[in-house]
This record gives C-alpha cells, structure tokens and sequence, in this order.
C-alpha cells in the first residue's frame, strides 16, 4: 500500500537518499551488470546453482518444412463421396476422376485402404499407392 513516508520524500535535501556513497543507486554497477550479465564470469556461481542449463545448445530446430503436400489413398476414399456432391470430382461410368493437382495436392501415399475404382490424376505417387489403386480397380495418371 503507497504511502507519504518514502525514502525519496523523507530524504528531500539530502546529496545521496540514503544510499551512501554518491553514484551508489545509480545504473546497475552494484548489482554486476543488468539482467542475465556476467554469468559466465563473475556471477558464475548464480549460473552453477540455479540455471546449469543456462549455456550450451538445447532441443531441435527444424532446417525447413517440407514443402510437398500430400494426400494418403485412405483419405482419397473418406473424401471422394464428398467431392462428387461437390462436383469437384468426375464420375465417368463407375470410375471417379480425380484431380488432386487442382485439389492442393503433390504426391498421393500409400497409408489407409481403399475399395472403390478411381481414377487419379498426380504429379508424384509412392509404389504402395500405386499398388492400392490398381488392386481396387482403378489408376494412376501422372501429370508432368
């Protein structure tokens, strides 16, 4: 709670406010630097004691993100219904024509199964997709 009796009224006329020598409260020489200052010199006890980690390199940085986005066979499935409600896809007899390059996609994986013949068309395939799609009675058409 404030109150009037601070030392900066109390000490009104005095040279140094109660702090000493002059210049003694004054920047951060008496404290040995500002901040995290000093720790791998003078203050390397504070360092030792209570922040051990405090030098070194810690945890995982990435370089880059990937910057192909993929698509797996399982979810081609899940969303080929949606997609010809939509009329984003093309059913053509029982085959469904898909073209995940105007989708967003690159590269269609493997992972997840598929039941239905389709037909899609990519830039890059993984052999296990390839596989999965010819083993449910459709195909892959490559784009370049």
């Amino acid at each position: 709670m404030p109150h009037g009796k601070r030392k900066i009224r109390k000490q009104r006329g005095s040279r140094t406010y109660g702090w000493g020598q002059t210049g003694q409260h004054r920047g951060a020489g008496r404290r040995g630097g500002r901040g995290a200052t000093g720790y791998g010199k003078h203050k390397w006890t504070i360092t030792v004691k209570y922040k051990p980690n405090y030098f070194g390199k810690h945890g995982f940085h990435a370089v880059a993100e990937s910057a192909v986005k993929a698509i797996n066979v399982g979810e081609l499935h899940d969303i080929s219904e949606r997609l010809l409600s939509e009329r984003t896809a093309k059913q053509e007899e029982k085959d469904v024509t898909l073209d995940l390059e105007r989708l967003g996609y690159d590269k269609l994986l493997g992972k997840g199964k598929i039941s239905r013949p389709l037909i899609v068309k990519v830039k890059e395939y993984s052999k296990k997709a390839a596989e999965k799609v010819e083993a449910a009675g459709g195909r892959i058409a490559k784009l370049e």
